[in-house]
């Protein structure tokens, strides 16, 4: 296993910007942007449930469709990729999609009831998650933020810029999509997007908090 220099990768963190205005004739080799989703994929997820889908949206007319309900926001002509992340809807401990999690870790038997226990008193006792449609869906969507955040490091470590996309209309950019045919709107939904490309000019770095101010030693 080979480790990498803490430098390199604070200088990465320090690199990264939320990237408004890229270069629109650079394009990310095919090679760096899988590597960027294998990222994503690789990503840890509560117990295993990895509630997401990566769509790589390319096509010209969708990026035209959904971009008025972005606020505008032109990187969606200019990104070399764009990326929605979807959120599995509805992952209940008691459905298929954790009957399918299960079998991807070899519960069998004993041990597959005993972790069907331990999940459904995690979502409807300890964290409330099986409450209603809404939290089981805010509790899959936090996960796709993980794998989002592993992307765009990831991609700043080999010079790929990105910008998280919260802001949008999200009942038209879903209908659109799903009508679209890219996904079943009873199954998943849209969480957030990611664009990625390469800066057309310098971004002056973001003020941040001060170490002390966000970190606190429990002794």
């Amino acid at each position: 296993m080979t480790f990498f220099n803490k430098d390199d990768i604070i200088n990465a963190f320090h690199y990264r910007a939320s990237t408004r205005s890229y270069d629109g004739n650079k394009k990310i080799p095919a090679e760096d942007f899988n590597y960027i989703l294998e990222l994503g994929r690789l990503s840890p997820s509560s117990v295993g449930s990895e509630p997401w889908q990566f769509l790589v949206l390319q096509n010209p007319d969708l990026r035209q469709k959904i971009k008025p309900y972005c606020w505008g926001i032109p990187t969606m002509e200019t990104s070399s990729h764009i990326v929605v992340i979807l959120a599995k809807k509805n992952a209940r401990y008691d459905t298929p999609y954790f009957g399918e999690i299960m079998d991807r870790r070899g519960l069998q038997g004993e041990a597959r009831e005993k972790a069907m226990e331990v999940y459904k008193k995690f979502q409807t006792e300890d964290a409330h998650i099986a409450d209603n449609e809404r939290t089981l869906f805010d509790w899959a969507s936090k996960q796709t933020y993980i794998a989002l955040a592993n992307m765009m490091t990831g991609a700043a470590m080999i010079g790929v810029d990105s910008c998280p996309i919260e802001g949008f209309a999200y009942q038209e950019v879903n209908q659109i999509l799903a009508e679209a045919g890219l996904f079943d709107p009873a199954e998943w939904g849209v969480s957030v997007m990611v664009t990625f490309g390469y800066r057309d000019k310098e971004i002056r770095q973001k003020a941040r908090k001060d170490f002390d101010e966000v970190v606190k030693f429990i002794e």
